[in-house]
């Protein structure tokens, strides 16, 4: 995406993200920066990530650039789900352009894959598009994707080892992995929303829940990242929760909650364990406001993918009334600040675990398309309360 439209949009992030307000006098139970300043990083952000979506170079891995180059799959939906919510809180036309454009290039198609979660993420991108614009045509290769699944939904077992001798394990035909929490549910229960059509809520509800009972932890109260995990222990004999996988679970959690209806019969237990697992996660964030990438393990270097899901789902549950203020606006803004720190002057993201399946190595120079859209929707949700604390402030 190399228009004169993306380089005039650019230029106008930056322009508007030029001078980052001072941080905002802490009041009582507030988030500490002010929305201008969340909004001055994100931009500075959000313009680095769109000046290289055509170069990859920063891929540290050339193995992954497959994935981060493939604009229908996981990798670009997530920074693009990041992207739109942004420009929804900001009422940005020039963000909303860009997703509009991509859309548009990319013709609201989906990859190969006509199952598996990775490529259904890319829909909830198509729906916002739909949405947004008033324009149902946008849906077509979704609800034709969508509706060849309920014609004949997948029955295989959740079980992650068996595979054939080429291609995925046979369970990702269904939501096996944590990861999948966050790439297909929300998109399915926003299509039920967009279209009033509640065939495509029943299936997510009820695959959901199969996937939760498998992979989660009733104990600790996180998941497992797939079934490979849940009897390994690490070094010290501590079970293995990888902190990206939850982070996409919490994510997911809430991108649901806040398309399900509230008089869902399954709310109140979506509720119940979302609550369970902010609880948990706050008790586990490390000293330097990052959470690990191995969660019941001690922080060792900073990580900003997991974190930023973090963030954005804490804060996404006070905004909306789930979470108590009192309670996690700590948690939330050192997080928050976490988050501003690992982002170099020419605005990237740094400290982004590369793609994989489990806690690894990270380092300053990591990053990834993914790390960016939890970026911006911890922003999204973190603005607000900064926009609330002021205001409370001035009371």
């Amino acid at each position: 995406m190399t228009s004169k439209f993306l380089k005039a949009a650019l230029a106008a992030i930056l322009i508007s993200s030029a001078a980052a307000p001072a941080l905002a006098a802490p009041t009582q139970h507030s988030v500490s920066v002010s929305a201008a300043s969340v909004d001055a990083a994100a931009r500075r952000v959000a313009a680095w990530q769109l000046a290289h979506m055509d170069n990859f170079d920063y891929v540290p891995v050339t193995s992954f650039r497959k994935d981060t180059e493939a604009p229908r799959d996981w990798v670009q939906a997530a920074f693009y789900i990041g992207l739109y919510t942004f420009a929804d809180a900001t009422q940005d036309p020039y963000l909303t352009q860009a997703v509009l454009a991509h859309g548009q290039a990319e013709q609201w198609s989906f990859d190969h894959r006509p199952r598996h979660a990775d490529a259904d993420a890319t829909g909830a991108v198509w729906i916002w598009a739909s949405n947004r614009t008033k324009d149902p045509s946008k849906l077509g290769p979704t609800r034709s994707r969508f509706d060849a699944v309920l014609a004949n939904p997948s029955t295989v077992s959740l079980d992650f080892e068996p595979k054939p001798a080429k291609g995925d394990p046979y369970c990702q035909a269904r939501w096996c992995w944590s990861d999948a929490i966050f790439m297909a549910p929300p998109a399915w229960t926003a299509l039920s929303k967009v279209t009033g059509d509640a065939r495509y809520l029943a299936h997510a509800d009820r695959e959901f829940w199969a996937t939760h009972d498998y992979l989660f932890d009733q104990v600790e109260h996180l998941y497992f990242r797939d079934s490979r995990f849940i009897a390994r222990r690490d070094a010290s004999g501590r079970k293995i929760f990888w902190g990206r996988g939850n982070g996409w679970a919490f994510a997911g959690l809430a991108r649901i909650l806040q398309d399900l209806p509230a008089n869902h019969p399954s709310r109140p237990r979506y509720e119940r364990v979302f609550r369970q697992m902010a609880a948990k996660i706050a008790s586990l964030q490390g000293d330097q406001g990052y959470w690990p990438v191995s969660l019941l393990e001690p922080q060792k270097t900073p990580e900003t993918s997991g974190t930023g899901f973090f963030v954005y789902g804490l804060a996404w549950g006070v905004n909306h009334g789930l979470l108590p203020r009192a309670r996690y606006a700590p948690t939330i803004d050192k997080g928050w600040r976490a988050l501003e720190a690992a982002v170099e002057p020419d605005g990237r993201l740094g400290w982004v675990q590369r793609v994989g399946v489990a806690p690894d190595q990270v380092g300053r120079d990591d990053t990834q398309l993914y790390g960016v859209g939890a970026f911006l929707l911890a922003a999204s949700e973190v603005r607000r309360l900064g926009a609330a604390s002021k205001g409370q402030a001035s009371r």
